[in-house]
């Protein structure tokens, strides 16, 4: 990567105006950030993809809590792939994990499959796979582009050994987001470790659903400053 990329999760079309207005790089469009972000629908995909140029990637995770899917629930995420990879956005962000912690291979292939050509990020559900060295390699066999991880902590920066040793195994082979918690005033120290990457944050700083403008401007400032 020759440059660190800044990918705001937005939650509402409101957000992603903010996010635009202030040059983000990437969105990460969801819904429902008391539920820790779920599909969006249609409409505000739609009217997302109309005002803004940043690349926009999709959430597919049709409810709160695991990342275990019964069969009805996986073949809404099926539908909605379908469906959304006509709206002219960028890529999808989703995971898919056996009870055990493990990923699944066979239900993560069918969506990549059905997302293709679009890239697909693995979702924080990577955070919650046991062994993450051998789950980074299963994750390049599947041919996700990107994975969204903490480093298995409460936040990156806790993460942040973790989070290198991913970045140095990943060899270019798939790209390392950085996200959890991530602040304009933590996010140097994390760069300095883990070099050009995509970093990760919803620029939240209160009880709203809302990005704060001026954070993401810290951001953003922070990232492109020696």
């Amino acid at each position: 990567m020759d440059y660190s990329q800044l990918e705001i999760a937005c939650f509402g079309l409101y957000s992603v105006a903010l996010a635009q207005r202030c040059g983000v790089h990437r969105i990460e469009l969801c819904d429902n950030r008391e539920l820790g972000g779920i599909t969006p629908d249609v409409k505000l995909i739609e009217a997302a993809r109309n005002i803004t140029t940043a690349k926009l990637f999709v959430m597919i995770r049709p409810r709160g809590g695991d990342f275990v899917y019964t069969d009805d629930e996986f073949e809404l995420m099926e539908q909605q792939i379908s469906i959304f990879k006509k709206l002219g956005i960028d890529g999808f962000v989703f995971g898919n994990l056996y009870p055990d912690g493990t990923i699944d291979k066979m239900r993560n292939s069918r969506l990549i499959q059905l997302a293709y050509p679009l890239p697909c990020t693995f979702h924080r559900a990577f955070d919650s796979v046991p062994d993450v060295k051998e789950g980074l390699e299963t994750l390049i066999e599947l041919g996700f582009k990107s994975v969204l991880t903490s480093g298995k902590a409460e936040t990156a920066l806790a993460g942040l050994p973790v989070l290198e040793q991913l970045v140095e195994q990943a060899q270019d082979r798939i790209q390392i987001i950085a996200g959890g918690g991530i602040r304009a005033d933590t996010i140097k120290p994390i760069q300095n470790v883990l070099g050009k990457q995509i970093y990760h944050s919803a620029a939240i700083l209160d009880e709203s659903d809302v990005p704060s403008v001026p954070e993401i401007e810290g951001l953003l400032h922070s990232l492109t400053t020696a």
